[in-house]
């Protein structure tokens, strides 16, 4: 399933609002940025790869990723009206995918983005 237009970020106040009064997760390979708000229809997210990243090619192939987890882990979030923002640290092209989706879900699941899971009786 391919991510609609309406769940992208393109306004520069939505990233300076989840940077200023959202949660934030630094992880290896990438740092995730939440903030809830109910006013939402659905998840907003966006994704920054800066040339620290790497050249072009790999800033595409890291943003083709992120919206690759997006799209697979976001219909099980406890809540989809939040702002998400993925940003790739230095180094971050070098990361197969594997390691990018284990720290992107491990930052995911510190920003209690998911369900926890229910002891068994």
């Amino acid at each position: 399933m391919r991510l609609p237009r309406k769940c992208s970020m393109t306004q520069r106040a939505d990233f300076a609002r989840v940077k200023t009064t959202g949660q934030a997760k630094v992880g290896r390979w990438v740092i995730l940025s939440t903030l809830a708000d109910p006013s939402l229809d659905a998840l907003r997210t966006g994704f920054i790869t800066t040339k620290r990243s790497g050249k072009a090619h790999e800033r595409n192939l890291l943003r083709r990723r992120f919206r690759a987890l997006v799209q697979a882990h976001a219909p099980t979030f406890l809540e989809i009206h939040r702002f998400l923002v993925t940003i790739a640290r230095p180094g971050a092209s070098r990361a197969t995918f594997a390691e990018l989706e284990a720290d992107w879900l491990k930052q995911a699941r510190r920003l209690r983005l998911f369900p926890r899971p229910e002891s068994p009786p």
